[in-house]
């Protein structure tokens, strides 16, 4: 028996729809906040908190994600449109209405904010959701058309998670996980930087004052340098404040000497390819660093 073709159709169009959706969320972004809320609450927790909690943090971090990329993907349709990278996105094909996208973006904002109240604590909901009105309204709204600096200031919400982890545990703030969000923050310009080079046309088109549109690829590979090596310095700073041993230290230093080798390659040749290499080793050195932090405190106890 045959099944009508309006009906393959429309489950298609379905489909098409759904991926719209979670295409607006950003998922791969999602993946690597996750990877470091993880373990900012098994060092707040010095071992494995419990698997509910950590499953409603993680649900409620990555729902409050996901709704602060998709109001940037509203607000940067325009620019999304002019950039080669970003053409495909749902708003700029029309595979969704910017209303619909607003819609469910702020529907993900009030079920997170309620998920991590409910679920976790008061002040999880709040971390997550004023990350969310920071990403939206200092940097899409305000930093990124107007500053060089968009991605230092603005990168900030992307360190927020950290904070949600640690407060989920911990019901309160420390030293320890503003020094993780500190790691973070000074991670995420020559992480993007890196990007940046690669695409300056794309920014260039749209207008973004990113570094390496207002800046020459030197000046800006020498910008990625000194980030790294303060990103690096941070990181061991992080060890003592938050009671971590010798698999953190010696990743930290293994990892680190990796990122600064290859900055110092691209600040001798700025070249798209090796641009990408310093933005691929950015991603894999902040997974395995946090990685590290979360081993090192389950070996020890």
């Amino acid at each position: 028996m045959s099944v009508p073709a309006v009906t393959l159709v429309t489950g298609r169009a379905r489909v098409t729809r759904v991926s719209a959706y979670v295409a607006l969320t950003k998922p791969q972004i999602i993946e690597l906040l996750l990877v470091t809320t993880l373990p900012a609450m098994i060092v707040a927790k010095r071992g494995l908190p419990s698997p509910w909690l950590m499953v409603a943090t993680l649900v409620g971090g990555a729902l409050a994600a996901g709704g602060a990329n998709a109001i940037n993907m509203v607000v940067d349709r325009d620019i999304d449109k002019v950039m080669h990278r970003t053409r495909n996105r749902p708003l700029v094909t029309g595979a969704l209405t910017p209303r619909a996208a607003l819609t469910f973006a702020l529907a993900l904002e009030a079920v997170a904010f309620v998920e991590l109240w409910l679920a976790v604590n008061l002040l999880s909901a709040v971390l997550a959701v004023s990350a969310t009105a920071f990403y939206v309204f200092v940097y899409t709204l305000w930093l990124k058309r107007t500053s060089s600096q968009n991605i230092v200031i603005g990168g900030a919400a992307g360190a927020v998670p950290v904070l949600v982890g640690w407060a989920a545990v911990t019901n309160s703030l420390a030293w320890a996980p503003l020094v993780m969000f500190g790691v973070i923050f000074i991670w995420t310009p020559p992480h993007f930087w890196a990007l940046a080079v690669k695409y300056k046309d794309d920014y260039e088109a749209a207008h973004v004052p990113m570094l390496p549109v207002v800046a020459t690829f030197k000046r800006t590979a020498a910008e990625i340098v000194a980030y790294t090596v303060a990103l690096v310095a941070v990181t061991l700073v992080l060890a003592p404040v938050a009671h971590l041993g010798a698999i953190y230290i010696a990743s930290a230093a293994v990892l680190g000497a990796g990122f600064v080798v290859l900055t110092v390659r691209l600040w001798r040749s700025v070249t798209p390819k090796a641009s990408m290499a310093v933005f691929r080793y950015s991603i894999t050195y902040l997974t395995l660093l946090f990685v590290a932090m979360a081993i090192d405190v389950l070996v020890a106890h």
